[in-house]
């Protein structure tokens, strides 16, 4: 294995695992954040905030933002400043394809890519490219498929001098957000780190509030609840709807219910 890796670190709870195990199995960890004028910008200053949390706590991380947040006028998405209200309810619906930002994760890869690239050529070594796509990635995504990351790949091999020198970490292809939590749980033991406040340092939600916390109705938050229900822990993260701040056990409540609603 490669001893250098660059994360996408979203700020979400995917990505954020994917950095733990990073630290785990690499001795170089490189982390990139996009600020591409999402609405739910919190999500970089919780990236910023575990960052500071790990790096405080023995571990050290190379950490940039990549700002492009002049595409903001130029995209058409319910996700980026301007765009029309997220929906609601689960991911199998219709309307949750207003969520797609195009070619957001192109973007992503390019940069990621060259970054990658550079640290290989600099340092002499090979290096990594970490990704946290998992078999819950969901279909209205097209750029989170199969067939999209081997084009990308392909164009990246033939566009680059040395690009053999770049490889691809991807730890939860064959898994769930579910099982990504159960390696968070293990993880933070291995790391010597606090579960909760690793966690409390994500953001899921496609819809938080001006407060920075989380709404519990978005698709994203429904599949981020539901992974906390199933590992039998409450999540840290401070949920919200129209009448302030609520407990956990609200937001699980409501998400058990639609689940029902939805195997019925």
């Amino acid at each position: 294995m490669a001893k250098n890796v660059v994360v996408s670190l979203s700020g979400g709870m995917d990505s954020s695992t994917l950095l733990l195990r990073c630290l785990s199995e690499y001795d170089n960890v490189t982390a990139l954040s996009f600020d591409y004028g999402q609405k739910h910008r919190v999500e970089l200053e919780r990236a910023q905030s575990l960052i500071d949390y790990v790096n405080e706590n023995g571990q050290s991380v190379n950490y940039q933002v990549i700002k492009l947040d002049g595409l903001v006028n130029l995209l058409e998405s319910n996700l980026v400043d301007g765009g029309d209200d997220v929906p609601e309810g689960h991911y199998e619906e219709e309307n949750m394809v207003a969520t797609v930002v195009p070619n957001r994760n192109k973007i992503f890869a390019s940069i990621t890519q060259a970054v990658a690239l550079s640290i290989a050529n600099r340092t002499g070594e090979e290096c990594d490219i970490a990704l946290g796509i998992h078999a819950g990635d969901h279909a209205i995504y097209p750029d989170c498929r199969q067939e999209f990351r081997d084009a990308d790949d392909a164009a990246f091999r033939i566009g680059n001098w040395n690009s053999e020198t770049v490889g691809y970490f991807t730890p939860y292809l064959e898994t769930d957000k579910f099982g990504i939590l159960q390696d968070g749980q293990t993880l933070v033991e291995n790391l010597g780190i606090d579960f909760n406040e690793v966690y409390r340092r994500t953001n899921t939600s496609y819809k938080p509030f001006p407060s920075g916390n989380s709404d519990y109705k978005s698709a994203s938050s429904v599949e981020r609840i539901e992974a906390f229900i199933k590992l039998g822990v409450s999540d840290p993260v401070q949920y919200e709807d129209e009448t302030g701040p609520v407990d956990y056990e609200v937001a699980k409540s409501h998400v058990e219910k639609l689940l029902a609603e939805y195997s019925s």
